[in-house]
């Protein structure tokens, strides 16, 4: 990936930049202070936190972030799941964790998921869009977002770029992930390898804007969203 395209946000794991001026990256708490500023002088001005209202808190070790850091960012809370659905409990254990998943999520909450595009629609400035890892739910929407934009071709170079970002991190990670842990070359590119075609599957005759437009987000929304991809 060109060095452009890794943003220097001190703290932010798994950070990058996804298309035109849209980011993606794991949570938010793992940035500093420091990093904050960072992400503001970039041109940020709008966080979409994917993640589901009991998962935004901060850990012991994660850095001691002021107020005052976050005064100048749009910080939205817009969930691609109900955990506490029925059905998504049965399907999904423990967590949203592959591409293989993804079309369940699209059936089950084909509203939440379409609420996030609105939001991109109407954010201000630059946007960083995050879940925990950075690598699921974001790569959900990463993928909807780039085929979208004509761009399908680029989503299992993300994905893979994503999986391997998260592997990365769990190997010096000051608290160890409860079901996952690092994985050796070998061991990983064979996770990448079946994610890619899972993925595949997800997107080809995936009509995005079809989908968008049935669950309430507007032929405007989508031609900004579109824009931002540019």
């Amino acid at each position: 990936m060109p060095a452009a395209e890794i943003p220097h946000w001190e703290g932010a794991v798994n950070a990058r930049l996804l298309t035109g001026d849209i980011y993606r990256m794991g949570r938010s708490e793992w940035l500093t202070e420091r990093g904050w500023r960072q992400v503001f002088d970039d041109g940020v001005r709008t966080v979409i936190d994917l993640r589901n209202p009991g998962e935004r808190k901060r850990r012991p070790t994660d850095p001691v972030v002021g107020e005052g850091a976050m005064a100048g960012f749009d910080v939205v809370n817009a969930p691609t799941e109900d955990p506490d659905d029925d059905e998504y409990r049965a399907l999904v254990q423990p967590y949203m964790n592959h591409p293989r998943l993804y079309a369940d999520i699209l059936r089950l909450f084909p509203a939440q998921v379409a609420g996030v595009f609105k939001v991109l629609a109407a954010a201000r400035g630059k946007v960083v869009i995050h879940c925990s890892a950075g690598r699921d739910r974001t790569g959900l929407v990463a993928s909807l977002l780039l085929a979208l934009a004509g761009q399908a071709d680029r989503a299992a170079g993300q994905d893979e770029l994503a999986s391997r970002g998260i592997n990365s991190w769990h190997l010096v990670a000051p608290v160890k992930h409860a079901y996952e842990h690092y994985l050796a070359e070998h061991e990983l590119a064979g996770v990448v390898a079946d994610r890619e075609q899972a993925l595949a599957r997800f997107v080809d005759g995936l009509d995005v804007r079809a989908f968008l437009l049935a669950n309430g987000v507007t032929t405007a929304e989508i031609d900004a969203i579109v824009a931002r991809c540019r």
